[in-house]
């Protein structure tokens, strides 16, 4: 089949690789969001995808909205059968869908119809699910509402992160991908209406929300934490300023009140409502990401002192 692919960040270019790769299909053109700002330079550089695009000698359009007429207008003479989906970043309109014969195939890092949305990696971690997925289905314009090809399932391991499971569901999920458009473009796959039970919403973590509350729990600070690692980063207070938190572990005890901070040689524990954590890496303002222990050292924390 002629297809285009959508996406743009890191997670989508498994999918995008593993496309140029099959031999049944062509990708005759990429749609990426435009480049914007990154790092610390907030030099303007173009997404993941575009650069694997752009190496491979695959056109990049990059609309500022997919409902543009000239972007629709391409994609029109562009004569593709499908566009496929990972993480492209910005609303399709109705116009859009319409372009392509066989629509738009989105892969979509659940299983749904569990967690609809931005953020279906880091609410299953933070949720405490032990098993999640991917699932590919055909773009409607509801919230990821649209009829399920297909699907692969993924373990959740008790030291994922958010990183480390989207690395490997964008890898599974790629394969996925390519089976679903073999088996439409053969006709041998139907997809199938989502269930109308089982249905949860996985909006957006925001910076806010990436706040730890000592007062929570301790195993929902864990989870709080590698669901928000890498992005946006879970982060505390220290004597008035933010202090970025790495992932946690617990420790098995209950000494600590909430926030109160145990220095030790080897360790520094924090207090929850629960189990205390031990603290892996943190990063003060304006220091390099670092080891509990050592930044415990440089900041000569007293005692009584806590986060938060």
């Amino acid at each position: 089949m002629r297809i285009a692919f959508a996406g743009t960040p890191e997670p989508a270019v498994p999918t995008l690789r593993a496309l140029l790769d099959s031999p049944r299909h062509e990708v005759v053109a990429v749609v990426t969001r435009p480049a914007a700002p990154a790092g610390r330079g907030r030099r303007t550089t173009p997404s993941p995808v575009a650069e694997l695009a752009g190496a491979a000698g695959v056109p990049v359009l990059a609309p500022d909205k997919a409902g543009d007429p000239e972007f629709l207008a391409q994609l029109a003479e562009l004569a593709v059968d499908s566009c496929a989906v990972v993480a492209y970043g910005a609303l399709l309109p109705r116009r859009a869908l319409d372009v392509p014969v066989r629509g738009w195939v989105n892969l979509h890092f659940s299983l749904l119809p569990a967690w609809r949305g931005a953020a279906p990696v880091q609410h299953a971690l933070l949720h405490g699910d032990d098993v999640t997925g991917a699932s590919t289905f055909l773009i409607e314009e509801g919230l990821d509402t649209g009829p399920v090809y297909g699907v692969v399932t993924e373990t959740i391991r008790p030291d994922d992160t958010a990183g480390d499971l989207l690395g490997r569901l964008a890898v599974s999920g790629a394969g996925l991908m390519v089976a679903t458009m073999d088996g439409i473009e053969d006709g041998s796959l139907v997809a199938v209406p989502q269930p109308s039970d089982g249905v949860s919403l996985a909006p957006k973590i925001t910076v806010d929300d990436a706040r730890v509350e000592w007062t929570a729990p301790g195993r929902h600070v864990d989870r709080l934490v590698r669901a928000c690692t890498p992005n946006p980063g879970a982060w505390t207070t220290f004597r008035g300023e933010r202090l970025k938190l790495g992932p946690v572990r617990l420790r098995g005890s209950n000494d600590l009140e909430p926030g109160h901070l145990a220095v030790e040689r080897r360790e520094v524990a924090v207090g929850t409502a629960t189990l205390d954590v031990v603290l892996g890496d943190v990063q003060a303002p304006g220091k390099r990401p670092m080891p509990a222990t050592d930044w415990a050292r440089g900041a000569r924390i007293e005692a009584g002192e806590r986060l938060g």
